[in-house]
């Protein structure tokens, strides 16, 4: 029986889906110029798959699945809709972790860039460079799928959204083996 939310399901959607396009956005702005001899340093590296991994998310496309015998027009309206939020909840988590991982190889690029200062590395450059590298790894770290769910919905909470359906980390991680 249709429970009078699918308006609510419909925006829940359209807010999902404006957060992933903004994330894909802002992926997209982290690349950066890279001289050769540094191009299979960590950061440059993490940044190159996070840019790879936003192009394998655009090019993922939605693909409907029938909804069978609902029973009636709202009911699949709603079967639909959840599905929809599902997915849209995969695809924004997964641009999200992309985004934090990029967001960080961007930060280690710069902190590396201050302290060389336009030199090559050098010996007097060790202990700076490794101290820029190991906060880089911890802040890789950090990111797991908890921390990235938790921030998610923290930020929806924030912004005052309904989030009655959406899905678990369990069910996000899930459909993101199953179909992205």
């Amino acid at each position: 029986m249709a429970d009078g939310l699918n308006q609510a399901r419909a925006l829940r959607v359209a807010e999902i889906i404006n957060d992933y396009r903004t994330l894909l956005l802002h992926i997209s702005q982290q690349k950066m110029d890279v001289a050769q001899e540094d191009y299979w340093e960590e950061g440059f590296v993490v940044l190159r798959e996070s840019l790879a991994a936003a192009q394998k998310l655009m090019a993922s496309n939605y693909t409907p699945t029938p909804v069978g015998n609902a029973g009636n027009a709202a009911e699949a309206e709603k079967a639909e809709l959840r599905r929809v939020i599902l997915d849209g909840s995969a695809r924004r988590f997964q641009a999200h972790k992309t985004y934090l991982r990029a967001a960080a190889a961007r930060r280690w690029a710069l902190n590396r860039a201050n302290a060389l200062r336009g030199q090559r590395p050098t010996e007097k450059h060790a202990a700076q460079l490794k101290a820029i590298s190991n906060m880089f790894r911890e802040e890789l770290a950090s990111i797991s799928d908890q921390h990235v769910v938790a921030d998610l919905r923290a930020a929806d909470l924030r912004a005052g959204h309904w989030l009655d359906d959406d899905p678990s980390l369990n069910e996000i991680l899930h459909w993101s083996q199953m179909r992205l």
